[in-house]
């Protein structure tokens, strides 16, 4: 089911502002301690947070033979891999909000990388998660492009990667997202809330956060230092 603007808007609003620490804590509150907490390798790029609603790809390891070619050969063959085997259908499609989860089968390889992972934040991605690798890393960095990923690749997708479906439920760090569940992420990894306990989770995760500022701030006051946004 697709979501509206407006119910797209209200999920985020739930969540803006939690901790990955937080959400596990409404999770657990709620009996699924053992749901939604992706791998520990998989991990941030660099220390940053996102909150988004999942959409979803699916790619393989490519299941083609690599002809022999000369350099001119493999460039007219790359394009043609781009167009027609490691395709991209969903970067057209993303909303503002949209987190891109990847299910790229642990396949080493830079599925995104500096421009591809740029454009989708663009469009509106909050951040991009991957069972697989990126590329192109310090160019992410700079641009400040949110992705979290179980490794960093050096290669190209061709030869490596093919394109299989979008919109579907993906496995990623051992836990199945579907389309339009809850993503946030930041560095304690990366945690996803099924769409309908969205609100109970949201809930409890919220209370614990509040505890915790009310609780440091005053540990900050009695060493006499500057209160910060995670205490106020």
């Amino acid at each position: 089911m697709k979501l509206s603007k407006e119910e797209r808007a209200r999920l985020l609003a739930l969540f803006e502002g939690l901790r990955v620490a937080d959400v596990r804590d409404g999770m657990d509150w709620n009996m699924m301690h053992h749901y939604g907490s992706m791998s520990p390798d998989i991990r941030p790029l660099f220390r940053t947070r996102a909150i988004g609603i999942a959409r979803t790809a699916r790619y393989l390891p490519y299941q083609g033979s690599l002809p022999h070619m000369t350099p001119e050969e493999y460039t007219e063959w790359s394009g043609y891999y781009y167009n027609h085997i490691c395709t991209y259908p969903w970067i057209e499609e993303i909303e503002d909000g949209d987190f891109i989860v990847i299910d790229q089968s642990g396949v080493n390889a830079g599925l995104m990388g500096s421009n591809n992972g740029l454009a989708a934040f663009v469009k509106g991605a909050r951040g991009i998660v991957t069972n697989g690798g990126v590329r192109d890393t310090d160019e992410l960095i700079i641009q400040k492009v949110p992705v979290w990923s179980k490794m960093i690749s050096q290669g190209m997708v061709q030869g490596r990667l093919q394109f299989d479906a979008k919109d579907i439920p993906v496995n990623v760090g051992g836990v199945v997202v579907n389309p339009g569940d809850i993503v946030v992420a930041d560095g304690d990894g990366v945690i996803v809330v099924p769409r309908d306990m969205a609100e109970q989770v949201a809930k409890y995760a919220r209370r614990e956060l509040l505890s915790d500022k009310a609780g440091r701030r005053k540990l900050y006051e009695e060493a006499g230092m500057e209160l910060d946004d995670t205490v106020l």
